[in-house]
């Protein structure tokens, strides 16, 4: 298969390799990074499968493995960049998708309180569509314990999310507030 080709067939995976790398890493330079860094070490791979699932397989483990890497380094697990404070300076005048972005806000600091496995799983399975056995086959474990993973995690995700504490505002008073 010709470079072309492959090219191809990389980018027609960019935005669920995107999607997975947020989850992983809450950070989006750093998912653009390993995204970034995904896309090349598969370019330059001399061998790459040929069975669909076996290629979304890889190009996932790819990006997964260059996350751990830059865990590694970092010598912690990735955080968010920004803090809740930074968030909450949003000013009104962007708040016309509001309840989107209070959700979009919400659930990426709930993810990024999970533990790695728990993130990991989650960004697979509920971000990029795996299916269980999918998810096993990238992760290295047996797809019973990717069930009992997802399980826990969607729970914890939940009490998080729960602990936030989050109250929606109004759809009324919204619009008083920006008269």
């Amino acid at each position: 298969m010709g470079a072309g080709g492959k090219g191809q067939r990389i980018e027609d995976y960019i935005p669920r390799l995107y999607g997975y790398a947020v989850s992983l890493s809450g950070d989006n330079h750093d998912a653009h990074d390993l995204v970034q860094e995904t896309a090349l070490k598969s370019l330059n791979a001399s061998r790459i499968p040929e069975d669909e699932p076996a290629f979304r397989a890889w190009l996932f483990v790819i990006l997964r493995n260059s996350w751990l890497d830059l865990a590694r380094r970092r010598g912690r697990r990735p955080e968010m960049s920004g803090t809740e404070a930074d968030y909450e300076q949003i000013g009104a005048e962007t708040w016309s998708h509001d309840d989107s972005l209070i959700s979009t806000l919400t659930v990426k600091f709930s993810l990024a309180r999970l533990s790695t496995d728990h993130r990991d799983v989650l960004g697979l399975v509920d971000v990029s569509g795996f299916s269980y056995s999918e998810a096993a086959d990238i992760l290295g474990v047996p797809a019973g314990t990717v069930t009992s993973r997802v399980a826990r995690a969607r729970t914890a995700l939940l009490k998080q999310l729960e602990a936030g504490n989050i109250v929606n505002f109004p759809s009324e008073k919204r619009q008083q507030a920006r008269r």
